[in-house]
């Protein structure tokens, strides 16, 4: 059989064959990636986000396990660093994850970032489309807590778990941090930590504070916050909910799984499920489009050329403006 047919047929050797192909972009993995995309669309993605040392990692294995109690597939893709100085990556998911079961029903990926900012690996969403076409009911994504850029992760999952702990800092903190836009549930880990209670009052005072402001947007016809509030058919509205944890003591987990498998139900009966697909559908094509032209934008000029036009930058001679457009004409005048 060929390696496509081995997994369609469910072969675990074979999703991770593909998986290694598509991360480092082989010659035809938009090929292979378009003609598994149709089995795709089932699997519910969960994404993981928030600072280092946050606890990430063991509540995504509590989370696995509860999942795994119901009866569901597990795919989970933990992005690690790639160090700018060396190139290489730790990849320390792949010690901290190594207590779940060898049937198939979990499959677990440490990835490198290689360089992409905002918290996830560039081939992260085409991996989870690679779960998705595999079977796996549920997508987990851990990012790799990078704090203040992590913020692509709403363009990959349908559920976002902002995790803090009483050490994050003070809601303002948070806000510049952009946590708040993204969030669709907090999760106070380690809450048994002095700070924790003192930081979810500040929280939900943030928090409601938005609520009003992110009303009076609406009633003035502007576009509410992405995360904003999702109007029940009772008339209803709900923040976003905070839910305390310690992950290492296995406590508060059912509930955030409870509160996650809450928001998906939600979403999905107020047609923000959808229209937040659609959106992501639509930013993947731009992202497609983006990364040819750019490869084919860079493949324009040689390293000798590009080097003689720096030096005439650092000489006086010329400008970063007038360099660009220069080769912005170069790449028009070859097409």
């Amino acid at each position: 059989m060929t390696l496509l047919e081995r997994f369609e047929q469910g072969d675990i050797g074979a999703l991770s064959r593909l998986v290694s192909y598509v991360e480092n972009r082989g010659d035809r993995s938009q090929e292979l990636l378009g003609r598994l995309y149709p089995r795709a669309g089932r699997s519910m993605r969960i994404g993981v986000t928030g600072p280092p040392g946050a606890g990430k990692s063991t509540l995504v294995n509590g989370l696995t396990r509860l999942f795994l109690n119901r009866d569901r597939r597990i795919g989970i893709v933990a992005v690690d660093p790639t160090s700018p100085f060396t190139g290489g990556a730790l990849l320390g998911d792949r010690v901290r994850m190594h207590d779940f079961p060898i049937d198939g029903r979990v499959y677990f990926r440490s990835m490198a970032t290689r360089g992409a900012t905002g918290g996830l690996a560039a081939a992260t969403d085409n991996v989870a489309i690679l779960y998705d076409a595999f079977g796996f009911d549920i997508t987990l994504i851990e990012t790799v807590g990078v704090g203040q850029v992590e913020l692509d992760i709403i363009d990959t999952c349908d559920v976002v778990v902002v995790v803090i702990v009483p050490e994050s800092g003070d809601a303002v903190q948070m806000l510049k941090a952009g946590l708040m836009e993204i969030a669709d549930i907090f999760c106070m880990n380690k809450a048994d930590r002095p700070g924790a209670e003192r930081l979810i009052a500040d929280l939900k005072h943030t928090l409601e504070t938005q609520q009003l402001v992110a009303q009076s947007r609406k009633k003035s016809g502007l576009v509410p916050q992405r995360h904003t509030l999702i109007s029940h058919e009772n008339g209803e509205n709900d923040t976003v909910p905070i839910i305390p944890t310690e992950a290492v003591n296995n406590r508060g987990i059912d509930t955030l799984h409870t509160a996650v498998m809450n928001h998906f139900e939600r979403i999905r009966q107020t047609g923000l499920f959808d229209e937040n697909r659609r959106r992501r559908l639509r930013k993947k094509v731009l992202n497609i489009l983006l990364h040819r032209f750019q490869g084919e934008f860079v493949n324009l000029a040689s390293e000798a050329e590009l080097d003689r036009a720096i030096e005439d930058i650092r000489n006086g001679q010329s400008n970063p403006y007038d360099v660009s457009e220069q080769l912005y004409r170069q790449f028009l005048s070859r097409q």
